[in-house]
């Protein structure tokens, strides 16, 4: 089957309760992929739940705990073919308990929407989903002024956000020329499909427009194949089947490859035996498909959540330390050496150790050599020692291999990108 149409992936990310999974919900039903007796059906659902109001947020909220809770806990995926593009939207919890899930979201996400409600304007989760998107690699974001309606549409309450959230947007490294504000109402339907008449001073986009302003994300084909497991199953009749995002590289069968660390810690040797993608059998599979495969030579205990399908030609080395560029974002004290915290890396997650501060930068631009600690702001060079097996790549080897955020206590601490590592022997 031919691919018609580049595929490409966008997160909506934004503080909880600024309508993300609203706004998605609104704008499938208003492009045709949602049917009214479908939504009609929503709407009884959230009437019982005494969730008035809800009905969009539910085609997206597809858990029932979710729907009890009335928050994105896990991510859903929607496909949304637009003129140019196919888009598959990734709506990320904002609720901080599920940052999480939101930074595996993140880490997919050729372009975001950040979601930004009109009244409440910049909260703290706004602040760490831009620097999220931004350590996660996610180059283009477009801003979505929500809930323009509890505001009566007023110009002056869409610029004030713009004014507030382009601060963060700067600090965080983002040119502002290249951000689109738009804004919507994602529970009344204004400005996502067609302009609204309510908007007449807005002159930009709808959202389903900026879909098609967003670049097509470069396929890293030409990197070595890297596929981090999301997950294994167990299928009878085929065997062990991990899914995972192929991040780099082409995936073919009778290829050779290695799977790292694998349960051996050392890495084991196996071959693509099939490839499926969306139920469908593939021959080959590239950067940016999401597929489930079945490796000769490879069963379920051999590995899990966290290794890395690599090209056996050029695997990725477990590494023994690795030197990182890293932001703190909300630490509630400070960092020092010593500290252990757990990396999410790809899709993998390992305490790490911070063996050697080797320099900060603070908020102001002043450069330190060997700070006695990090705090909330800071910029920091600093030597790491994963506790366990971990695959990670250097930036300029592989950019898609190289992010990973810091967590600690259930929140974000901070994020980060490897610039060089030392393998194991």
């Amino acid at each position: 089957m031919a691919k018609e149409k580049p595929v490409i992936n966008v997160a909506f990310v934004g503080h909880v309760d600024h309508g993300k999974s609203t706004t998605i919900g609104h704008l499938m039903f208003q492009s045709g992929k949602l049917p009214q007796q479908e939504l009609d059906k929503l709407k009884a659902e959230a009437v019982k739940h005494g969730k008035v109001g809800f009905e969009f947020a539910y085609y997206m909220d597809k858990f029932k705990e979710e729907r009890e809770r009335g928050v994105t806990i896990d991510l859903s995926y929607e496909k949304l073919p637009t003129n140019k593009f196919d888009v598959t939207i990734i709506d990320a919890p904002g609720h901080r308990d599920f940052v999480k899930n939101m930074i595996t979201g993140a880490s997919q996400a050729d372009a975001a929407f950040l979601t930004v409600a009109a009244k409440e304007g910049v909260q703290p989760q706004t602040k760490e989903h831009v620097w999220l998107l931004r350590t996660m690699g996610v180059r283009q974001i477009a801003v979505l002024v929500n809930k323009m309606d509890t505001v009566e549409y007023k110009e002056e309450d869409y610029n004030r956000v713009k004014t507030d959230v382009s601060v963060i947007l700067k600090q965080a490294g983002y040119k502002l020329e290249e951000v689109a504000f738009i804004p919507i109402s994602g529970f009344k339907g204004e400005n996502l499909v067609k302009k609204s008449d309510k908007l007449p001073w807005y002159k930009g986009p709808t959202l389903l427009e900026q879909l098609d302003l967003f670049k097509a994300p470069d396929k890293p084909t030409n990197l070595p194949l890297r596929m981090p497991l999301q997950d294994v199953y167990e299928i009878t009749g085929i065997g062990a089947v991990p899914v995972g995002k192929i991040e780099t590289g082409i995936m073919k069968i009778g290829q050779k490859i290695v799977v790292v660390p694998g349960r051996s810690g050392k890495g084991i040797d196996g071959e693509v035996r099939s490839i499926e993608m969306h139920h469908e059998q593939m021959t080959t599979a590239e950067a940016g498909d999401n597929v489930g495969v079945n490796l000769r030579g490879l069963g379920k205990k051999d590995m899990a959540r966290g290794d890395v399908v690599c090209d056996a030609a050029s695997p990725a080395h477990v590494v023994e330390e690795f030197v990182a560029q890293i932001a703190v974002i909300s630490h509630p004290t400070v960092i020092a050496k010593g500290y252990t915290p757990v990396f999410h890396v790809h899709t993998a997650q390992v305490p790490c150790q911070f063996i050697e501060l080797i320099e900060k930068t603070s908020p102001d631009g002043q450069k330190t050599p060997n700070p006695d600690f990090l705090k909330n702001g800071d910029v920091a060079k600093v030597r790491l020692k994963p506790i366990g097996n971990l695959v990670i790549e250097s930036q300029a080897t592989n950019p898609h291999m190289s992010g990973f955020a810091i967590r600690d206590a259930g929140a974000t601490v901070a994020a980060g990108v490897c610039i060089e590592v030392k393998a194991k022997k």
